[in-house]
Parts: structure tokens; C-alpha cells; sequence
């Protein structure tokens, strides 16, 4: 394959969320912005917001006071060869793949954020995370019988990320599978979900009970508290203090602590 692009970018980026009262906004803009034109914005929001019983500043006791180290930051540093080399050996081992036609595209990463947090209780904290990854995706078969698939690596360190030319063997040979495919007949079966299918579940389920989907009434378990909504052979846990976790930080949007939950 070739180079088709390269891309950098740096941004800084600043939010508020105001509380009036049981009423809240949150605005954002550039750091270059002006803020006070971003606080009289809020305020003005908020003011006019319906009322939300549940809205306020975190109990203090719950605040994080003491930041976990979370190894959430690699400072190695990867140039723009590294990053194409590794998109074109990927490539090249998903172009191996018997039944593999074409390549739709090979790309490889990496990047560094911040975040600085502060709130009226006085608590500030602030943690800073890299971000490594590398995915291909290709072509299988013919004319109307053609099936796409990729696969991909994303990992805070650069030395956790999976070799790219396993990344490109995967890929091909999960394309190469989706030859043939034909619709099941209707009926009850058994169904066993793809990790990344049941990655998408996950999704769907924290989008449905976050506070605000509730708050609102667009979400469909908005009745459910206290209610059961799975089957209990699953079990959902989440870890905000796992190291080196895609998603862990030391503390959430309201300077809590995080803590693992069953």
C-alpha cells in the first residue's frame, strides 16, 4: 500500500457547569476563550434550565483526596515512520490472507491528553493519559459477495499494543469468514455474542441508566431502579482504578473517587 494521509492536531479546551439553584448548564469553548463571556453564558443557561431535584455539588466526603497513580501515561515517544511502517505492515499481513481482494484502509496512532479538574468544594486534581493504537480493514471476495471486516489494538502504553502484523492476520481472517454468510431461519436459538458485539451491549445499557437519560425520560429503564434488567449469569463491573485501564481515571466528572462496582 501507500501513504495516503498524515494528521496532527493540538487543541485546548475548557468547560464550565454552573449550578443555579437546582438548576444547571454546562458550556465549552477554546482556553483562548474569554471566561467571563463563558460564565455569564452558563449562568444565563442555567437560570432558564428546568429544575432537576438531583442536580448539585458532589458530597465532599466522596471527593478524591488522594490520587491514585494509575500508569495511564507513556511517555515513549513514536514518530511519523514508526506510525506508517506500522500501518503498512498491517496491511501488507491482511493482504496475505487467502481470499483477501482489496484493503480499505491501515492506520496507526498515537496521542496525549490532559485533564484538569476544579470545583467549588475546592477540590482540584488532574491526571494526564497516552493513547496508542493501530487497526486495519479489508476486502474479502467479489462483485456482490464482497465482506468487509478490521481488527485493532488501542493501549495507554505502547509496548501493550498487539504486533501489527497480528493486527493484519486478524483482520483478514475475520473478513475471510464473513464469506458465505446467509440469513437463519426464523425462530428461537441460542445466540453467542461476539466480544465486540457485547462491547456495543454495554454501551447501549450505560447510555440507558446515566443520570441524565433519567433525569430527562428518553431512557428506556428510566422506571427500572432497583429492578432487574439482565439475567443474573451476567455480570457488569466497572473499574475506574484498573491500571493502565482504557477507561480508568482517579476520579469522575465531579472530583468522586472512583470505586470498583458489581
Amino acid at each position: 500500500g501507500k501513504v495516503e494521509g498524515t494528521e496532527s492536531s493540538e487543541s485546548e479546551d475548557v468547560s464550565l457547569r454552573v449550578f443555579v439553584g437546582q438548576r444547571v448548564a454546562s458550556v465549552s469553548a477554546t482556553a483562548a476563550s474569554d471566561p467571563k463571556a463563558l460564565a455569564e453564558r452558563a449562568v444565563a443557561m442555567a437560570k432558564v434550565s428546568p429544575e432537576d431535584p438531583f442536580q448539585g455539588l458532589a458530597d465532599p466526603a466522596l471527593l478524591a483526596r488522594n490520587l491514585r497513580d494509575l500508569d495511564l501515561f507513556d511517555p515513549t515517544e513514536v514518530s511519523a515512520d514508526q506510525l506508517k511502517e506500522a500501518a503498512l505492515a498491517a496491511e501488507a499481513a491482511a493482504l496475505a490472507v487467502k481470499g483477501i481482494t482489496n484493503s480499505s484502509g491501515s492506520n496507526a496512532s498515537a496521542g496525549l491528553g490532559g485533564l484538569v479538574l476544579a470545583t467549588s468544594h475546592g477540590f482540584v486534581g488532574q491526571y494526564v493519559a497516552s493513547r496508542f493504537s493501530r487497526s486495519t480493514s479489508v476486502i474479502a471476495g467479489q462483485g456482490t459477495a464482497m465482506e468487509r471486516d478490521y481488527e485493532f489494538s488501542s493501549r495507554q502504553h505502547f509496548a501493550d499494543l498487539d504486533a501489527p502484523e497480528e493486527i493484519g492476520r486478524k483482520a483478514g481472517e475475520r473478513t475471510v469468514r464473513r464469506l458465505g454468510a446467509r440469513k437463519a431461519a426464523t425462530g428461537p436459538v441460542d445466540v453467542v455474542f461476539d466480544p465486540r458485539v457485547a462491547r456495543g451491549i454495554a454501551g447501549h445499557l450505560a447510555g440507558a441508566i446515566n443520570g441524565a437519560a433519567v433525569a430527562r425520560k428518553t431512557s428506556f429503564l428510566r422506571d427500572m431502579m432497583g429492578k432487574q434488567v439482565a439475567s443474573s449469569a451476567i455480570t457488569a463491573t466497572d473499574e475506574p482504578l484498573r491500571r493502565r485501564g482504557q477507561a480508568s481515571r482517579p476520579f469522575d466528572g465531579e472530583g468522586v473517587e472512583g470505586e470498583k462496582l458489581l
